[in-house]
């Protein structure tokens, strides 16, 4: 989807949430799909992503398992790493926005402040009272990322 292609009566937040709607659709993970769109200040798109497994790497999506390593956590890649990795460079990213559908975990967190962008703009925030969120926001505020919640 290009920028040519979005509803005109519809904002710009809108638009770049439903594309990483669109992204999450793609994810093969059967209980929490999640997309990314990374946008720069002048509306372009930068980076997109969903969660997927590493390239390559077939493993089980299920977070109960027999045995705790096969759990699911300790190889999806999230959708922000992937949007993140899409940029054609690191520096394309620095003070961009990035769409994604639920808000991100601390290790995505870290990623977001290091590469520079400036703002998140989430979905979902179905995971608010756990530890890996409350760590994400205490991060994202410390580096001063702003994030707020989009409704469609």
């Amino acid at each position: 989807m290009s920028s040519g292609q979005f509803d005109n009566e519809r904002s710009p937040d809108d638009n770049f949430m439903k594309l990483a709607v669109v992204e999450s659709r793609k994810s093969e993970d059967p209980v929490t799909k999640v997309g990314a769109c990374i946008v720069k200040e002048n509306k372009k798109i930068v980076g997109r992503g969903y969660n997927t497994m590493p390239n390559g790497c077939d493993f089980p999506w299920h977070k109960k398992q027999p045995n705790e390593v096969d759990n699911k956590k300790y190889y999806v890649c999230h959708a922000e790493l992937n949007a993140v990795l899409s940029a054609e460079t690191i520096a394309d990213l620095k003070d961009c926005t990035i769409y994604v559908t639920l808000f991100p975990c601390n290790e995505c967190a870290k990623i977001i402040i290091q590469v520079g962008i400036k703002e998140v703009v989430y979905l979902s925030d179905k995971y608010k009272y756990k530890n890996h969120t409350i760590a994400s926001r205490r991060m994202l505020d410390a580096a001063g990322v702003k994030y707020r919640q989009h409704l469609l």
